[in-house]
């Protein structure tokens, strides 16, 4: 199943999802940790009231989760859940066809 050209599809699919999935989440926290570093003047400019320019930011974080979740799921669904589907009927076939070309063990000895 390893070698079947669809599944090194899926994994590479997946794959690349993972790398920029993983950019984008660990991107957007370290520009929050390297604004507060280096630029703390800018993260402490009011906006509205108390509302301040880095709680805005990092309330964010919890946004750019959210929407890496949501692309995630929706990748899975359109591009690797089909041929998931698709692979898992194929070997299920197989198994089922092998399953029927083997003798039952009770059969084989006849025991009792």
């Amino acid at each position: 199943m390893h070698t079947h050209p669809e599944f090194r599809s899926i994994s590479a699919t997946y794959r690349r999802f993972g790398v920029w999935a993983t950019t984008l989440s660990v991107g957007g926290f370290l520009v929050y940790v390297l604004l507060s570093s280096f630029v703390p003047g800018l993260l402490n400019e009011r906006l509205i009231g108390h509302l301040t320019v880095g709680l805005i930011l990092g309330l964010a974080q919890f946004a750019i989760m959210g929407v890496t979740a949501w692309l995630y799921v929706r990748h899975m669904r359109k591009n690797v859940d089909p041929v998931a589907r698709r692979l898992r009927a194929q070997l299920e076939e197989r198994e089922a066809e092998q399953q029927q070309r083997r003798i039952p063990a009770g059969r084989r000895f006849r025991t009792w």
